[in-house]
């Protein structure tokens, strides 16, 4: 980053006020007649309809548009281990996302935990307060078990965004990458380079869309994770493939698609060349990827690449997901969001990207104009019907799959903020 940017990024965040969100009053309050209603007396009376039945706190109260983004900051974007405290900034510029692009309130919340199964319980206890909670910046392989115990105690949903909302919008980019390159999602032979929380759950949910396990090679710090390792934690040990492969360079051969979710310049062009006929290559690591796009795209013409950074078509972001993903679990009081709604979210996104882009999307990125093809695989984050297709896509698979306790909202699908409720 350069100097200029580091400045114009703490200026950012210290003035006029510190910080990016704020908490806003959506009742009048002008008179003492308005303060009445507001607290004492007026309060008690959704106090006892709450105490009556509990699903009249979403009646009464924010809960039902209200999203826990929490944090117990030991794996802040690529900084690492730097605290809950050092977390802030990232946990209040999710609820700047998530307000921006879906209309949800966030309260960001930073755990000082000395355990993970403490943060657990800190996140029990307080999680009726919210209608949704965003887990992130976690590391694994703590946030495994972290989200499964909270999925088990909690009746809202439960979301660790760096695992699912990075594999959701991964899938919707490489089925479409995949269909662009002529090549079947059950015989693709996939590498991915990196073993952590999106590595794995980007594995996870290609599987559930049709990739075979047995064509994935997953590579960690020590080479291939093979079934002859015995140093493997139980979330590794579901790749372990019975191989003889053993480095990078074992198997990249032959191989239709390299993910990494790794670190900078891991993914060399003698590598590269090494794949089959038309390859696709996400080098997600950020700000660095696995090997420079110029690199890439000078050594293979047959190339389809994705990215992290928004400096290069065919950006792997997750605001593309978690915002929406909420927006339709929140609308239908869905108690979790599952595999079916996950899945949901990846057909709807990927199709998006087929569908004509409207001028005003091409205007927002300085472009004449975007058509699906190699360099645009994936919707931009500023296409604003992503409001409209995956929030209904994703409470549709809710409700279809049982995990939704109101219908299908009749205001769907949404065509703007303004249809928000």
């Amino acid at each position: 980053m350069s100097q200029d940017l580091k400045e114009a990024a703490l200026e950012y965040h210290a003035q006029p006020r510190p910080g990016k969100l704020s908490v806003e009053i959506t009742k009048p309050t002008q008179t003492s007649r308005d303060l009445s209603l507001a607290y004492s007396p007026g309060v008690a009376e959704p106090v006892r309809e709450i105490a009556k039945d509990p699903e009249n706190a979403y009646k009464y109260t924010a809960k039902g548009n209200l999203v826990a983004v929490i944090s117990d900051g030991t794996a802040i974007l690529g900084l690492g281990n730097l605290g809950p405290l050092a977390s802030k900034p990232v946990m209040e510029g999710k609820g700047v996302l998530f307000k921006r692009f879906a209309g949800i309130d966030v309260f960001d919340i930073e755990v000082n935990s000395e355990s993970p199964q403490a943060f657990i319980e800190t996140v029990e206890r307080i999680a009726d307060t919210f209608g949704g909670i965003n887990l992130e910046d976690i590391k694994a392989p703590e946030c495994f078990e972290i989200e499964r115990a909270l999925i088990e105690k909690c009746d809202v949903p439960i979301f660790h965004d760096d695992q699912h909302g990075t594999a959701i919008v991964t899938a919707a980019g490489m089925i479409n990458a995949l269909e662009l390159q002529g090549k079947k999602i059950e015989e693709a032979k996939v590498v991915c380079l990196g073993a952590g929380a999106a590595a794995i759950a980007c594995m996870k949910l290609l599987v559930s869309c049709g990739v075979r396990s047995e064509n994935i090679y997953m590579l960690d710090r020590k080479g291939v994770i093979h079934s002859g390792r015995d140093d493997l934690n139980q979330y590794k040990a579901m790749f372990a493939n019975d191989t003889d492969k053993r480095t990078l360079d074992d198997a990249i051969d032959g191989a239709d698609v390299f993910l990494g979710l790794s670190g900078p310049d891991l993914f060399t062009v003698e590598q590269l060349n090494k794949m089959a006929p038309n390859p696709i290559v996400f080098a997600c690591s950020n700000p660095d990827p696995e090997i420079k796009p110029e690199l890439a795209m000078a050594a293979r013409n047959d190339l389809i690449m994705a990215t992290g950074r928004s400096d290069y078509p065919n950006q792997v972001n997750n605001v593309l997901g978690f915002p929406f993903i909420f927006r339709g679990a929140l609308d239908v009081r869905a108690t979790a969001i599952n595999e079916e709604m996950k899945v949901a979210a990846v057909h709807a996104i990927r199709e998006l990207a087929k569908e004509p882009v409207p001028k005003e999307i091409c205007e927002a990125y300085d472009v004449d104009s975007l058509e699906f093809g190699k360099d645009y695989i994936i919707p931009k984050p500023m296409d604003v019907r992503l409001l409209e297709v995956v929030p209904a896509a994703v409470a549709r698979a809710a409700v279809d799959s049982g995990v939704a306790r109101k219908g299908y909202p009749e205001h769907y699908p949404l065509k703007s903020m303004d249809d928000i409720r």
